[in-house]
């Protein structure tokens, strides 16, 4: 698997997760920017899949997709792109939505995520930042820090196929 680390600073109320792929740079970034590709990979465990609805990576823009579980649930969730320097970084809120629609009442996650060269590949840092212990402490017993994990290491499937 590519995740070499998962910090968890209930202090700070952020989560770090540091992967590492043998792919350029260019390469990991199209994975975000790409939307056929982002689905391929964004979501929930193995056996989700995401359709992803509207891709607009620059700053103010909106992406929004739906996860369908192998059971047929639905669930839909939302960025707010807050800035973007392709190909090294992105910002954006994650959040739940209805219909489309944020939720207002369930909490939203700032993200960061980092790509940068190293040791002839890529190292991506994904960091997040929780608005309380308890959104935290949720995310965390309902699996998501695993599920995140896991759904990072679809990327090396994708980065062995054709770059194009």
């Amino acid at each position: 698997m590519t995740v070499t680390r998962v910090d968890k600073d209930y202090d700070a109320l952020t989560l770090t997760v540091v992967a590492d792929f043998d792919a350029p740079v260019e390469r990991v970034w199209r994975l975000w920017s790409d939307p056929r590709r982002l689905e391929r990979w964004w979501g929930g465990p193995p056996g989700f899949t995401t359709a992803v609805d509207e891709h607009d990576l620059t700053p103010g823009g909106t992406v929004t997709y739906l996860m369908t579980g192998p059971d047929g649930r639905t669930s839909r969730g939302w960025w707010r792109i807050d800035s973007v320097e392709p190909p090294t970084s992105l910002e954006f809120t994650d959040g739940f939505a209805d219909d489309g629609v944020p939720v207002p009442d369930i909490p939203t996650t700032q993200v960061r995520v980092r790509l940068t060269e190293h040791d002839g590949g890529t190292r991506m840092l994904v960091h997040s930042v929780f608005d309380s212990r308890e959104q935290m402490d949720q995310l965390v017993r309902l699996g998501a820090t695993d599920i995140f994990a896991q759904s990072i290491g679809r990327m090396d499937a994708l980065l062995t196929e054709s770059p194009d």
